[in-house]
């Protein structure tokens, strides 16, 4: 299984704001310390924002914070969240659909795979160390 870009993105943002618990901070902040596209960046905090993930405040001294504590965002709910619903192979489009036996099994591959995300906490993925080695990889903040 692979998770997509916007999915990716946002587990970069929720952990990147995770480990600024103490200020806001900004989509341009949070572009340049992975080095991805703003652009692409500004849809995942949209969508972060309306689906209560992460708390927005416009203007000048705007930014982004966590909408909840890290340890209450379930990283299963957050990833099932932005894929949507899954087909992992197309089988509803497959002539061979309602024949083949092979949905059955890849639909319980797919609950064991959330099953297991859904053990996790944002807090639990960012580690005890709070952030130090996130923070330490992407370097200092800039804008």
């Amino acid at each position: 299984m692979r998770l997509t870009r916007f999915s990716d993105y946002a587990v970069r943002v929720m952990l990147f704001l995770a480990a600024h618990p103490d200020r806001l901070c900004s989509i341009g902040e949070i572009a340049n310390a992975y080095e991805i596209s703003q652009n692409h960046l500004m849809k995942v905090v949209s969508d972060l924002a309306t689906h209560g993930y992460i708390l927005s405040s416009r203007g000048r001294s705007g930014g982004i914070r966590l909408g909840m504590p890290a340890g209450e965002i379930n990283i299963g709910k957050l990833i099932r969240h932005t894929e949507g619903q899954i087909d992992l192979v197309g089988c509803a489009e497959c002539k061979l659909a309602g024949a083949c036996r092979l949905p059955g099994p890849l639909d319980l591959a797919l609950d064991a795979f959330f099953a297991v995300l859904e053990r996790y906490s944002l807090a639990d993925v960012l580690g005890d160390d709070a952030g130090s080695r996130l923070l330490g990889r992407l370097g200092p903040p800039h804008d």
